[in-house]
């Protein structure tokens, strides 16, 4: 029996899904999908400039399955340009995260936030002093 795919972690859902050449019908093309984990581990490899240790760290896999799902998030989208193909973002086995986490000094009462990620912060950017705790949730801006 085959082991059930373990979710990947994304922090970045962006609104746009789709991607199309430009001046040619959608009857005329062929479509391929992409999916949501794979867009992030394109996002994290190529734009970022992770490396696949840090960004299958990032994305809660081994580095060998961040880099699995990287090449062929890169395959398909070498298809796409190469052979006039649509873009269709979506499916995949993926759980949103929160994009950063947020903490408060007692020493100075800074909040500051530290991306998803980062492991926990050495000390307050402000008064580098290491009294500090991790809020459960980010406060609403008043």
């Amino acid at each position: 029996m085959v082991r059930p795919q373990k979710d990947r972690m994304v922090a970045f859902n962006p609104e746009i899904s789709y991607f199309k050449p430009r001046g040619i019908p959608m009857i005329d093309l062929e479509e391929i999908c992409l999916t949501v984990d794979q867009r992030e581990a394109i996002r994290l490899s190529d734009l970022l400039g992770m490396s696949h240790e840090d960004a299958g760290r990032r994305m809660g896999v081994s580095r060998a399955t961040f880099g699995r799902i990287i090449q062929r998030a890169r395959n398909a989208v070498a298809d796409a340009l190469i052979n006039g193909k649509a873009i269709n973002v979506e499916g995949g086995s993926y759980r949103i995260v929160n994009k950063a986490r947020l903490f408060h000094c007692i020493n100075c009462n800074l909040e500051w936030e530290e991306p998803f990620g980062s492991g926990r912060p050495k000390c307050c950017p402000s008064c580098k002093e290491n009294e500090f705790y991790r809020l459960g949730k980010k406060r609403s801006q008043k």
